[in-house]
């Protein structure tokens, strides 16, 4: 079983690309599930073979503690952690080659929490990748784009497994915005200008410090162009995953 986290800010597309991701491997020929560990998300765009929000209720939370929905979201994504076993053996009873676990909507609750790197840890045996999205729209600004990219080398320090990152929603930008956004991610000098040209003051000197600490860490964020909507990038997005997972060998 290979399996795959998808990660990224609220609104930046885990479930609509969890659901359309799943359908493109099925029509592929392929045996997928996916796993949903959002306990507050009130509807999805697909139906999850495994769904937290059997075993874990927000509602319930609050009124047995008396949170408000904060709180109780809080200790909701918490208590995932007291599930693992549970899911894990569903998991291990359907015996799929992949597995997309769709994580909370808000990021933090998963990576920066203790139980994020437990339950990354535990869920499954076998190989794991992780797919962080930057929210194609959002990234447009040279200033977003950098706070991206620390937040997604904080996700890649704290859970330590393999990560690729995907520009999604690219159907809501511009061609040329796409491809200014693509070239920040494999030349730096095109990013050193944007953010010389497109801010200033403190803006300017944090978001080219950050960058320039992000760099020397030696990651790379070239990005995965990807559209949910028109199924845009998946072949390219499945060869880099077979890649991790098999070295480059069909799943059959």
């Amino acid at each position: 079983m290979y399996a795959t986290f998808i990660i990224g800010t609220a609104g930046s597309g885990k479930s609509f690309l969890t659901s359309a991701f799943s359908d493109w491997l099925k029509l592929k020929g392929q045996d997928v599930i996916t796993v949903n560990l959002d306990p507050g998300v009130l509807e999805l765009p697909y139906t999850p073979d495994i769904d937290i929000r059997e075993y874990i209720s927000i509602n319930e939370l609050a009124r047995k503690y008396q949170l408000g929905p904060n709180g109780a979201l809080l200790m909701a994504t918490d208590l995932i952690a007291s599930e693992i076993q549970t899911i894990k053996d569903e998991v291990e009873d359907i015996n799929a080659d992949y597995v997309l676990i769709d994580t909370p909507g808000q990021m933090e609750l998963f990576a920066f929490r203790a139980s994020g790197p437990y339950i990354v840890d535990e869920l499954l045996e076998g190989q794991k990748a992780i797919l962080y999205l930057f929210d194609a729209p959002f990234s447009r600004s040279p200033l977003n784009y950098v706070s991206n990219l620390f937040l997604a080398a904080a996700v890649h320090l704290r859970l330590f497994i393999p990560q690729i990152y995907i520009l999604s929603k690219t159907d809501l930008i511009l061609e040329n915005e796409l491809t200014k956004i693509l070239e920040w991610g494999t030349t730096e000098d095109t990013l050193d200008l944007a953010i010389e040209d497109k801010l200033s003051g403190t803006q300017r000197l944090l978001s080219r410090d950050m960058f320039h600490l992000i760099s020397n860490l030696g990651l790379s964020f070239s990005l995965i162009p990807i559209s949910s909507k028109n199924k845009l990038g998946f072949i390219n997005l499945h060869a880099i995953l077979l890649r991790i997972f098999t070295g480059g060998r069909e799943i059959s």
